[in-house]
């Protein structure tokens, strides 16, 4: 309150005389006006929230805390680690867990195997005599996709 009195009224008085009168050290003053002088930046635990969510929404859950903290950065809002930590932890806000290897080949049962008719021979007598193709599983969001490869009949 003081420093703001002196800062109003220091074209009239010297800021040494003022700092004086009032009982307060002229570093002290000055220390005020380079604090004032930064821009502040605290931003509510609300408004905060808003963006942890919008950044974590971005990354499809992939994110944790350090990863949306250093997106916070770089988008300009100065936050502390500790405090994103926080917050995520309160809200529930987690970063999404890697999914578990699915074995997909099962060689282990009773049931007739079809046999090898090519014996590893793949030079065939004629076009069209051999064929051979193969599967695959690719995990998506939205669950497994099979993917089987046949190659073009020949001319």
């Amino acid at each position: 309150m003081k420093y703001a009195w002196i800062e109003r009224h220091r074209k009239h008085w010297p800021v040494s005389l003022a700092c004086e009168v009032l009982g307060v050290s002229p570093s002290g003053y000055h220390e005020y006006k380079v604090r004032s002088a930064k821009p502040r930046r605290n931003i509510s635990d609300d408004a905060l929230l808003v963006h942890i969510r919008a950044v974590h929404a971005e990354a499809r859950g992939e994110y944790g805390w350090p990863r949306v903290w250093k997106e916070l950065l770089a988008r300009g809002i100065r936050v502390g680690k500790d405090r994103v930590q926080r917050l995520m932890r309160l809200h529930g806000i987690k970063a999404r867990s890697k999914r578990k290897f699915v074995v997909t080949t099962d060689s282990r049962h009773d049931l007739p195997v079809a046999p090898n008719l090519l014996a590893r021979d793949f030079t065939p007598s004629a076009p069209d005599r051999v064929w051979s193709s193969d599967i695959t599983y690719i995990a998506t969001d939205e669950g497994w996709l099979y993917l089987a490869a046949v190659p073009p009949a020949s001319e």
